[in-house]
């Protein structure tokens, strides 16, 4: 189906005057994922996979850019139960396995606990998944990651965040704070929804952004828009992000991205089975089965002992402790510098040393410019460059743009 309107940009004239209060609506807590603290720094690229195949063309009123934005804004769904699908093709380098244990340990929680969602959530970054999610309310929720045989849920009941890893039978305890009004309870670092996904993408439509209505589809039975975000800077490496959004509550359905080098969507998370009911009770009730190792979050522990209400991580903390993190550039093309403090890649001064070099230079590509020389390590959608003296540029940009921003920097 043809789309409804040409191409528009959304921060230019025909924006409405209600711009300022939908980009308020956008950053509202998605009141149906459990809110969870954990490390964001892989929330731009989890992706879920595709919902079930669009079947067919609705037939809907027309709806512009801009009204269809203002639809997700408002959209106040506080009670539903689903199933999503979930994937992600990064096109990492195939390490035998290796790389999903090494990312599982690079982000594995202090608590050291299986559960911890910490590491545990970051496992949606490789592979095809189905989560089960569920939510009654901004306190209720609960997201189950389903195995082979096995099952991963976080539920939030009330004040209590509960963990349980049945393939170890580890249980994992946290607390979330209290918050005013009208406010999240807790960060939410890693996306688990499409309208988790499509906030985010949402905070980054402006002046560089083209914003149109792409037709109609149907997702998981029910009728919604398709809303298609695309860049309109260079340089980008993300090629286009599509919007389902459910006609009737304006709940994001479905999600889509796709990368500029073309092929399959790095990002597809989809609704395969939704329905807008109060789930019963019982669904937030948890109690740790017997015998199950439980681990009480050290922030918890922490808090209880100084009878102060614990204070979540969130992502403007990620980049405390790099050495003058700034961004260079706006929009889709904005590239995130900082310094390691000299730590460059290993050098090949030893035998050791020479085998963890050749190791990782086998993983990237060799560049040279005014900076100097170093390494760029791809995937189809998150790009970084390591320079020989410790200087690293990343962003969801292309190798060239890299090298373009680490010349202008020296």
């Amino acid at each position: 189906m043809a789309p409804y309107e040409s191409d528009r940009t959304a921060g230019a004239e025909g924006l409405p005057d209600e711009a300022d209060d939908v980009r308020a609506g956008r950053r509202k807590a998605a009141r149906y994922v459990v809110p969870v603290a954990v490390v964001g720094v892989a929330a731009a690229t989890i992706g879920l996979v595709p919902a079930l195949a669009d079947s067919g063309d609705p037939s809907l009123p027309k709806i512009t850019a801009e009204q269809l934005i203002e639809k997700i804004a408002k959209s106040d769904v506080q009670q539903l139960s689903g199933t999503v699908k979930v994937s992600t093709d990064l096109g990492l380098p195939s390490l035998g396995g290796l790389e999903s244990g090494m990312l599982s340990s690079a982000t594995k929680g202090s608590d050291g606990s299986s559960a911890d969602p910490q590491s545990k959530l970051m496992e949606l970054a490789s592979g095809t998944h189905t989560v089960r999610v569920a939510a009654d309310g901004p306190d209720k929720a609960k997201v189950s990651v389903l195995e082979n045989a096995a099952e991963y849920s976080i539920i939030h009941n009330g004040n209590d965040v509960w963990a349980y890893d049945s393939k170890s039978n580890e249980v994992y305890h946290s607390t979330a704070p209290a918050a005013e009004k009208g406010q999240e309870k807790a960060p939410k670092d890693v996306p688990t929804t499409p309208k988790e996904l499509a906030d985010e993408a949402l905070k980054s439509v402006d002046d560089t952004t083209s914003v149109t209505v792409d037709g109609t589809a149907q997702v998981a039975g029910r009728d919604a828009y398709k809303l298609l975000i695309k860049p309109k800077q260079s340089g980008s490496t993300v090629g286009a992000i599509t919007v389902a959004v459910d006609a009737k509550t304006g709940v994001p359905l479905k999600f889509t991205l796709v990368p500029t080098s073309g092929g399959a969507a790095v990002v597809d998370a989809g609704f395969t089975q939704v329905a807008f009911a109060k789930p019963a009770a019982s669904t937030f009730d948890f109690t740790p089965p017997k015998g199950a190792k439980v681990t009480e979050s050290k922030d918890t522990k922490d808090s209880k002992d100084s009878k102060a209400p614990e204070s979540a991580p969130s992502r403007g903390d990620l980049g405390k402790g790099l050495d003058g993190l700034k961004t260079i550039g706006k929009g889709w093309s904005t590239i995130a510098e900082f310094d390691t403090g000299g730590q460059g890649m290993p050098s090949g001064s030893s035998s050791e040393g020479g085998n963890v070099s050749g190791f990782l230079n086998s993983l990237g590509d060799h560049v040279k410019g005014k900076f100097g020389s170093g390494t760029v390590f791809s995937t189809r959608l998150v790009n970084a460059l390591i320079t020989d003296d410790g200087k690293v540029y990343a962003g969801a940009v292309t190798k060239d743009a890299l090298v373009k921003a680490a010349n202008a920097a020296h």
